[in-house]
C-alpha cells in the first residue's frame, strides 16, 4: 500500500502546489517536540480570526500565500515574490510584526519570506508563534518542511503532529496530506501522532466536498486515499502500519 500511496506523489505535488513532495531531503538532526506542541490530542484548537487585527498590511501585500484560507489578499506565488525581490517583502512584515508581535498570521508571513530567502533558522522562532497560536496555513506549512527536512530540520513526529492539527482546522492540504503520509507509514514510531482509520476516512470525506477540492486531480488523490483506507480497514489493521 505504501508504494501505491507514494506513487501518487506528483498528484499530490499538484494538490499542494509544491513538487518538493517528491523530493525526500537528507535528514537533518531532529528536534524535540516542544511542551506547546504537546497538547493532547483532541485540544480546541487555539486559532481565533476575530481576536487579531484584520487590517491589511504591506506584509500582506507582498507575503500572503495564495493558499491561506486566512489571508487578507489575492496572495504572491513564491515564484513571484523570488522574482519581485525577497527584501521588500521581509522588511515589510519585519515592520508588521514589530506593530503586533503575537499575531500569528503576520509571524506566519514574515516566517514564509524568510524561509525563501534561504533563512530558515532565522525564520524558526516567527513559525513557532504561528503554530502556538493554530494558525491553520502556519501549521500544514511547518509540519511539511519538518516532514521533508527543507528548511528545518526533518522530524516526521513533530511534522504528523502539526500537519493533523491543520486537518483538524480544515486546511485542505491537511484533509488530503495526513492521510496520505499516514498510508505511506511516515509516522510510525510517533506516539504523539494519532492515526485512526475512522478519523482519516472523515479528513478525505471533508476534502471531498472542500471548496478547494475543484479539479480531477484532486478528486483523483481523494478516491484512492478513500480506497486504501476502505482496504486496511477491511484487513482488520487498527493502524495503517
Amino acid at each position: 500500500m505504501a508504494r501505491r500511496v507514494w506513487g501518487m506523489a506528483s498528484v499530490l505535488a499538484v494538490v499542494l502546489g509544491s513538487s518538493a513532495l517528491a523530493r525526500q531531503a537528507a535528514p537533518m538532526a531532529p528536534e524535540p517536540v516542544t511542551a506547546a506542541l504537546m497538547a493532547p490530542d483532541d485540544a480546541p484548537l487555539r486559532w481565533d480570526p476575530g481576536a487579531w487585527s484584520r487590517e491589511t498590511t504591506d506584509c500582506d501585500r507582498l507575503a500572503a500565500h495564495p493558499s491561506d484560507p486566512d489571508r487578507l489578499t489575492a496572495g504572491v506565488s513564491q515564484s513571484a515574490m523570488l522574482a519581485a525581490g525577497v527584501d521588500a517583502a521581509i522588511a515589510a512584515c519585519r515592520a508588521a510584526v514589530a506593530a503586533d508581535p503575537a499575531n500569528p498570521r503576520l509571524n506566519y508571513q514574515l516566517a514564509r519570506t524568510l524561509g525563501y530567502a534561504g533563512r530558515g533558522a532565522e525564520a524558526a522562532p516567527f513559525r513557532e508563534v504561528a503554530v502556538a497560536g493554530d494558525y491553520p496555513q502556519g501549521l500544514f506549512v511547518v509540519g511539511f518542511v519538518h516532514l521533508t527536512g527543507q528548511g528545518a530540520p526533518r522530524d516526521p513526529c513533530k511534522a504528523g503532529y502539526l500537519i493533523r492539527r491543520s486537518a483538524q482546522a480544515g486546511r485542505f492540504a491537511g484533509l488530503v496530506g495526513f492521510p496520505s503520509w499516514s498510508l505511506a507509514g511516515q509516522f510510525q514510531g510517533c506516539p504523539q501522532v494519532r492515526v485512526d482509520l475512522d478519523e482519516l476516512d472523515g479528513f478525505l470525506v471533508r476534502a471531498r466536498a472542500h471548496p478547494e477540492n475543484n479539479d480531477f486531480y484532486r478528486g483523483l488523490l481523494i478516491d484512492t486515499l478513500q480506497r486504501d483506507v476502505a482496504a486496511a480497514r477491511a484487513a482488520g489493521t487498527p493502524r495503517p502500519y
